[in-house]
């Protein structure tokens, strides 16, 4: 399954790349809203897509956080 690969990938990586890639999420979401508002958006499954990974980030971020505690 591609997801549990994706899972993986995520949990070998820091929490440094987490947030990098946090935020790159986050952006690309604002950029394909702007793109859903003006029309210009061929795939609107994307944005579920990128929101769900979003929350995949951050759901194994608070898991490391709650490790080293």
């Amino acid at each position: 399954m591609k997801t549990s690969k994706y899972l993986e990938e995520l949990r070998s990586q820091s929490v440094a790349d987490l947030n990098a890639q946090l935020v790159e999420a986050k952006k690309e979401l604002f950029n394909l809203r702007f793109q859903n508002a003006t029309n210009q958006l061929t795939n609107t499954s994307r944005i579920r897509e990128v929101r769900r990974n979003i929350a995949r980030i951050q759901t194994i971020i608070t898991e490391k956080s709650n490790v080293a505690e």
